[in-house]
């Protein structure tokens, strides 16, 4: 008898035990299960070198001058709205 044929004969018998009504994933399951789960952690490793490149550091903001207080103005600003451009939001265009 060739390997193949030892092999089955010795595993056909507990398929029987199985109940056939019951349906699992089986093998193509297994394999289908254990590719998505190495895409994931090829996935998680990149996107941690990703990350460790990124360099980033936070500005620190701007200190904001407090509502009471008003800006000092100057002769040259008497016809210039109260709100400065810099504190303003940006124009959109389009």
């Amino acid at each position: 008898m060739s390997p193949t044929q030892t092999t089955l004969v010795q595993v056909l018998p507990l398929a029987k035990d199985l109940d056939e009504d019951k349906v699992t994933p089986g093998v193509l399951g297994f394999i289908v299960f254990a590719v998505i789960g190495a895409a994931v952690w090829m996935l998680m490793k990149s996107m941690n070198k990703h990350m460790k490149r990124v360099d980033f550091e936070e500005q620190p903001a701007q200190e904001q001058p407090a509502p009471g207080d008003a800006p000092e103005k100057t002769g040259a600003d008497d016809d210039a709205p109260a709100e400065t451009a810099a504190s303003a939001p940006p124009k959109r265009t389009g």
